[in-house]
């Protein structure tokens, strides 16, 4: 990837701690990314914070972070800000975000019949990424340019089927010919570099494997699936 002033401050710049943000189960930090004179809003979510879970590896929530950040390049969406891994953060290893501004008492529970008509293609992410757990917090529109943004990736790309989300709007509803598209435009660039390197350095094999088995699923039956009956679908708490 070519460099840009932000993926440059984000390798290199000074990291700045700011604040902590309370909700959650692991450690998570407003800082500032000082670079160059320029300073630059990120999330830091140190590996060392990390609860320890049952069904993912240790120490492996900062990768999966990145990688869906990755993922969502590769389709063409475009929602997860820019997230890089940083070795030595304030408190180690871990992943680095854009900060985005944003109202948190506007979130998928009080969108607008207008902004949940944006999120198809943020339910086709969460499918493709196994993402287990999309609450409505989660996304966000931010202030001013009211773009759509996607965080907290942290339990994804498990090679179970894990989906628990929010969203099931569209539970039976064929999935769209363009979000169709993105899907092959994924499949092709997990073929090749520079993705299959980059998700190779952040995944396991078989996590990269069972990526791309729901996407060649999506495409051989392209409906929104129904909630699992068998199992929670939705996370705790959904919002």
């Amino acid at each position: 990837m070519n460099e840009t002033p932000l993926t440059e401050a984000f390798a290199r710049g000074k990291i700045v701690l700011k604040g902590q943000f309370l909700l959650g189960s692991n450690y998570t930090f407003l800082v500032e990314v000082r670079y160059r004179n320029q300073r630059y809003p990120a999330v830091y979510k140190p590996q060392q914070g990390e609860q320890p879970l049952w069904d993912f590896p240790e120490g492996t929530l900062a990768q999966r972070e990145v990688a869906a950040y990755h993922v969502s390049e590769a389709l063409g969406f475009c929602f997860v800000p820019y997230t890089a891994l940083r070795a030595d953060g304030p408190f180690g290893p871990g992943s680095l975000q854009t900060f985005i501004p944003h109202d948190p008492q506007y979130h998928y529970f009080r969108f607008t019949p207008e902004d949940r008509a944006r999120l198809p293609a943020v339910a086709l992410f969460d499918l493709l990424v196994n993402n287990a757990d999309r609450k409505g917090s989660h996304i966000l529109i931010e202030t001013g340019t009211r773009a759509l943004w996607l965080i907290d990736h942290g339990l994804c790309f498990h090679v179970e089927d894990k989906l628990r989300t929010v969203i099931w709007d569209f539970a039976g509803q064929p999935i769209p010919a363009m979000l169709l598209e993105a899907i092959r435009r994924l499949l092709d660039q997990l073929q090749q570099p520079p993705l299959q390197t980059t998700l190779g350095a952040l995944l396991s094999a078989e996590e990269i494997a069972a990526l791309r088995r729901r996407a060649e699923n999506l495409l051989a039956v392209p409906i929104f699936p129904f909630p699992p009956a068998h199992r929670r679908a939705i996370p705790y708490p959904p919002w």
